[in-house]
């Protein structure tokens, strides 16, 4: 079954699209990618087909009968319209060439996508090719009407040829047409990586890109100006959603690591830019992550839709897409307290108060919001658009928040609701560690689900990303644990050339009456050279916080949710459970939080002993005899 984005066609396509969408996805290879109609670059095909034997096909549909059709020759058609007038258009088969080659001429721009050298230097790598659909015309018509005189058999299918349920039809034949539907003269000696088809998808559909590394323009107009060898883009999924969120409230529920975040960004920039005059507001917790969310929208925003026209003006500073916290949306914006929400929300019920209203409303990490904060949002709301989108983790709740959206907000949402549970965050050991320590200690293991939306927590499913386990360190005290941490820092940087930007320290005590923990981290890293930003100092630092200044950053966990770094090291983890907070559900949920903002490197040190620790000290007995085993099956 092949890949489809949209994963379902709109309802309001013909039925010769529906019957095509439906036979691709049922026919095609389990590794195609079939996207309907796509907006490329202001292009809109109606399919074009990605697969790693195959290269790009553009395809033309088109529900013609025999009585629609006048006249025709192989540059322009004259037909019949359902009022019975005559009208001239381009030929089916020009207009699916001349889309593939607007996608063509972008993907060129991209020396990694070209062949460099050979009969066919600067050519695209893979094949390429066009070709039209006829939804209700058979092969028997083609012959009938001598059409096949002005359409290259070859480059064209009919409604046999695509219909299950039609004698004739052959899946084998239907794969070997369009896998000769090719103009250029040569084939695919080796199929293309997946690397190359995120590429291909990285430059024809913008709002897949997380980021690319931008080099200013060469004097010289015949040198390429970006350097993509290390794209990123939305995985398909994470694509689908982004585009196919719908109308109207959604619930998005994912686990640590599965992209909530940048769909929620990406979702709000294809809201921007189809709504240019919509008023946008971005609502999470912490005020880290919405500078986080913030700087990663504008990001978003001011990529050009080409990437290689550096000429191209973006003036995106009015784009209508506003980012908070909460609170302080609820000071600068709303003029209003936490404890003065009961009476503002029965002034705006009896139309008392005159507040901003939004035209869309995205929230991040809604499990750790009120009901009341739920019900100001709602009555924020445009009521004609609704267009609410909630994005939610409940394995990462931290505060006692009771559930029920359809009373906090009057919206209903079931069957309006998807689910993310592929981490592509961390790596495979990763994930494993941090879910086995929160399924030991999380009183909300029974209530762990794979599925749609039954239940409380959702079970994540690790990529195939594999790397380190993650490293447990013992110390005899707090000092020589972080002389360690720092040292091993500045290890990995020396030599895994892990950048210090990309290294994050995570504390849950900032210091007791013996100890200031944040000082003596501090005294170790500058020991060692490293600088460092104290991201949890204040509410000044929060909002100051740039994630890739050349700097370790030091966090509270409570801080780091939605944000992640390469490595990560949580110290001090003897004071977890903290010994004033009883509430030991709530800090499992931010010891796994702690542990997946982690994509690479993972280590957990302590001094001291706690109900966590105690579980460490099990894991590294464990380690410990696996490793006598292993070396005992060697030396048999």
């Amino acid at each position: 079954m092949a890949y489809t984005v949209p994963e379902s066609i709109r309802t309001t396509a013909t039925a010769g699209e529906r019957l095509l969408f439906s036979t691709f996805k049922n026919y095609l290879p389990d590794d195609y990618i079939v996207y309907f109609e796509p907006d490329i670059h202001g292009r809109r095909p109606d399919f074009v087909i990605v697969g790693p034997d195959l290269g790009l096909l553009v395809l033309e549909v088109k529900d013609y009968t025999k009585n629609t059709l006048f006249q025709l020759n192989q540059d322009e058609w004259t037909i019949v319209t359902s009022a019975g007038e005559q009208t001239k258009v381009k030929s089916p088969l020009v207009q699916a060439r001349e889309n593939m080659f607007h996608l063509v001429n972008t993907l060129k721009k991209d020396k990694n996508l070209l062949q460099l050298e050979g009969k066919y230097a600067y050519s695209l790598k893979f094949p390429y090719g066009s070709g039209a659909v006829f939804t209700r015309l058979t092969q028997k018509d083609f012959i009938q009407h001598d059409l096949y005189a002005v359409v290259e058999p070859s480059l064209c299918l009919t409604r046999d040829e695509i219909n299950p349920d039609d004698e004739a039809f052959s899946e084998e034949i239907l794969i070997e047409k369009i896998l000769n539907m090719f103009t250029v003269p040569y084939r695919l000696r080796e199929p293309l990586s997946k690397a190359d088809i995120d590429a291909i998808r990285y430059h024809l559909f913008p709002e897949v890109r997380i980021s690319a590394e931008f080099k200013q323009p060469s004097p010289y107009q015949d040198q390429l100006l970006l350097s993509l060898h290390n794209i990123k883009a939305m995985d398909l999924h994470q694509e689908n959603l982004a585009k196919q969120i719908g109308d109207k409230n959604r619930l998005i529920r994912g686990v640590a690591g599965s992209g909530k975040t940048l769909i929620l960004a990406s979702r709000a920039k294809l809201l921007a830019k189809e709504n240019p005059d919509w008023n946008i507001l971005i609502l999470c917790y912490n005020i880290s992550l919405a500078r986080f969310i913030e700087q990663m929208v504008s990001q978003m925003m001011l990529q050009p839709d080409n990437l290689f026209d550096f000429d191209e003006q973006h003036d995106n500073s009015k784009h209508g897409i506003e980012v908070r916290n909460f609170h302080g949306w609820l000071k600068h914006d709303l003029k209003c307290s936490d404890q003065s929400i009961p009476n503002m929300l029965e002034k705006l019920r009896n139309k008392e108060a005159i507040l901003p209203k939004y035209d869309a409303i995205l929230i991040d990490e809604g499990q750790d919001f009120e009901s009341e904060w739920f019900e100001l949002v709602s009555e924020l709301l445009n009521e004609n658009t609704k267009s609410l989108l909630l994005v939610e983790d409940r394995a990462q709740s931290i505060y006692k928040r009771k559930r029920s959206y359809v009373q906090d907000t009057g919206l209903d949402f079931r069957g309006r609701s998807k689910v993310l549970n592929i981490n592509y965050r961390n790596t495979a050991q990763i994930v494993k560690f941090a879910w086995d320590f929160y399924q030991a200690h999380s009183k909300l293991k029974n209530k762990v689900v794979t599925k749609e939306t039954e239940g409380e927590i959702i079970a994540p499913q690790s990529t195939r990303r594999k790397g380190f386990e993650p490293a447990i360190v013992k110390a005899e005290s707090f000092a020589k644990e972080a002389k360690i941490v720092a040292k091993q820092m500045k290890k990995l940087h020396e030599q895994k050339k892990v950048p210090y930007s990309e290294m994050l320290i995570l504390y849950r005590v900032k210091g007791t009456y013996k100890m200031s923990y944040i000082d003596t981290l501090i005294r170790a890293l500058k020991e060692e050279g490293i600088s460092y930003y104290w991201l949890t100092e204040n509410s000044q630092s929060k909002r100051n916080f740039q994630k890739d200044d050349e700097s370790v950053k030091i966090s509270t966990i409570d801080s780091s949710k939605g944000l992640d770094f390469q490595a990560v090291f949580i110290v001090n983890a003897d004071n977890i459970p903290y010994a004033l907070q009883d509430d030991e559900e709530r800090e499992a949920s931010l010891l796994y939080i702690g542990m997946t903002r982690a994509k690479d490197y993972l280590c957990i040190s302590y001094s001291g002993e706690s109900v966590f620790t105690r579980y460490f000290d099990q894991v590294l007995e464990e380690r410990k005899r696996d490793l006598e085993d292993e070396n005992g099956f060697k030396s048999v």
